[in-house]
């Protein structure tokens, strides 16, 4: 149970750009990486005393290579 309102916690990131890389089966190659936005706390466990924090984040995600078969250009569409 939460009492109050969410307070944002000011935050730094530690460790660098952690990239994880996914080579999918098709041949092609991603990067994926959890980007923090905020972080709130919204109180304290009622049986630990514990704060609780929630976390707001975002995926990154880079493709790294891609088979040429993969690849389908679209052709100019006409506007008129």
């Amino acid at each position: 149970m939460f009492v109050g309102t969410p307070e944002l916690i000011d935050f730094e990131t530690e460790g660098g750009e952690n990239w994880i890389t996914l080579k999918l089966k098709d041949g092609s190659v991603i990067k994926v990486k959890m980007e923090i936005t905020a972080v709130l706390r919204l109180g304290n466990d009622p049986n630990t005393g514990l704060p609780i924090y929630g976390i707001q984040s975002t995926n990154v995600v880079r493709i790294v290579n891609v088979p040429k078969e993969l690849i389908k250009k679209s052709s100019p569409q006409s506007y008129g």
